[in-house]
């Protein structure tokens, strides 16, 4: 089936609120199909995808489905897993045998046909995605792009040039999705432990990712990070390391931080692209910003256009996120949701902010990622000076027993630390007066950015 065929008049989301389902929703949207959804909250998300033209609801209910995508000739119905089995509107679609698919299966068929450049690693992806998409949306050749985040450059998570081959789409290993993409080009940027649940083990996990590594196409090329276990599956590709310092095809060196800009040199396999700088906070994204520009170099794009885009490159919203600079406070806000993307990112502020005492308001994303991960996320927080804990985010799971945010506080080595509810947070952060905040997870801990704000600003 081909989605974009004229036989789909209509496309509607079970969740179009997600970042990726919204991504999607855009882009029918563009297509001149009608477009509409339900999502369980309202947020300023589906805000603007309404302003968009795009009807979204917020009842679990049949009745308030538009008329019209009730019909089953021409409507396609998006869903994604974090949809419960028992949902109203997914089993009415089911029983009257409507055409449905998941958001994976979507990209997989929208990217079929084009020059895809796929971006996976447990974490990274959306950084690198957004910085190879903003590099060569300033080519001839332009990109399109499904971003896992809302891009301060573009204002959006939908890149879309109709007149463009090049699609930029972020390659998810959740419930091994990624496997929908048979990509022209691929980015593994790291396999960390994490969807245990889904994949049993790390064997597993390295397997999933070494078939979809497999699914390159015969024309194209992988980078991957120094080091990753992916070498056997990568033997006959053309294939391309990087790293921040280790020795590699892309290697950065002469890293210098100055007023919070770091400036590097970058070596090659045909030389080196000496300059480069980056107005975008932490080491790690250095090394996010190897990966893209080992893709772009590959792609031939002007080392001029790669630098000047990266020089402008302002990040993602959530991705290490200034929400506030004064004197009196600093407020970053971030999605980090595993120990090693906390570690990075906490690891950074501490490298620009020597002296201050660090506060971090932690919510953890998933019981099974909380049960397999709790002694690694306590390792991470005890970067922080204080640390206050929300209570689990449960996301797509049922409670597991014995399993809470104590779970994890237990093993902090720090001693301010606590456990907090999210309508006694703004309270708790006033008493505390931090010097360096930082807010991180992925639920809906990005609620109370606002909140926060607005208490110190």
């Amino acid at each position: 089936m081909m989605i974009d065929s004229g036989s789909i008049k209509r496309v509607y989301f079970l969740g179009a609120g997600g970042i990726g389902m919204s991504a999607l929703a855009r882009y029918f949207n563009e297509m001149g199909k009608s477009v509409a959804g339900y999502d369980k909250t309202s947020s300023a998300l589906t805000d603007k995808l309404i302003n968009e033209g795009i009807d979204i609801h917020f009842n679990d209910t049949v009745n308030d489905i538009p008329l019209s995508f009730r019909e089953h000739e021409g409507t396609l119905v998006v869903y994604t897993p974090a949809i419960p089995d028992d949902h109203c509107e997914l089993n009415f679609f089911r029983k009257n045998a409507f055409v449905m698919l998941k958001r994976a299966e979507v990209l997989g068929l929208i990217t079929r046909d084009k020059k895809t450049i796929a971006v996976a690693g447990t974490h990274g992806k959306t950084t690198i995605s957004t910085m190879i998409a903003w590099i060569m949306s300033h080519t001839e050749d332009s990109c399109n792009a499904f971003l896992g985040g809302i891009s301060k450059n573009f204002k959006s998570n939908l890149v879309w040039d109709e007149k463009s081959e090049w699609v930029i789409a972020e390659a998810d290993e959740y419930d091994r999705s990624f496997l929908h993409l048979y990509p022209r080009v691929a980015v593994v940027s790291a396999i960390d432990a994490d969807h245990l649940d889904i994949y049993g083990d790390m064997e597993a996990l390295h397997k999933s990712f070494g078939d979809f590594v497999s699914q390159i196409r015969d024309d194209g090329f992988l980078v991957i990070k120094k080091g990753l276990p992916l070498n056997r599956q990568a033997l006959n590709l053309r294939r391309f390391t990087y790293s921040l310092k280790e020795d590699a095809d892309y290697q950065a060196f002469n890293i210098k931080l100055e007023h919070a800009v770091y400036t590097f040199d970058v070596k090659t396999p045909s030389g080196i692209i000496k300059s480069v700088s980056l107005d975008h906070p932490g080491l790690i994204n250095v090394e996010n910003a190897i990966a893209a520009i080992a893709v772009t170099h590959q792609l031939d794009c002007d080392e001029g256009i790669i630098r000047d885009s990266l020089a402008v490159f302002s990040g993602n919203q959530r991705r290490f996120d200034y929400v506030l600079k004064t004197d009196k406070l600093v407020y970053i806000d971030d999605y980090a949701h595993h120990p090693r993307e906390i570690e990075a990112t906490l690891m950074s502020v501490k490298e620009l902010y020597p002296g201050k005492r660090i506060t971090g308001v932690f919510q953890p994303h998933l019981y099974t990622r909380t049960r397999d991960l709790a002694i690694d996320f306590a390792h991470s927080l005890s970067l922080l000076d204080e640390l206050i804990l929300l209570e689990i985010y449960p996301a797509r799971e049922q409670p597991i027993k014995g399993v809470s945010s104590d779970s994890i506080l237990r093993h902090v080595s720090i001693k301010n630390k606590m456990i907090c509810g999210k309508s006694e947070l703004v309270d708790v952060l006033k008493q505390k007066q931090p010097e360096v905040l930082v807010t991180m997870g992925a639920g809906d801990i990005d609620r109370y950015v606002e909140p926060i704000k607005n208490v110190f600003s």
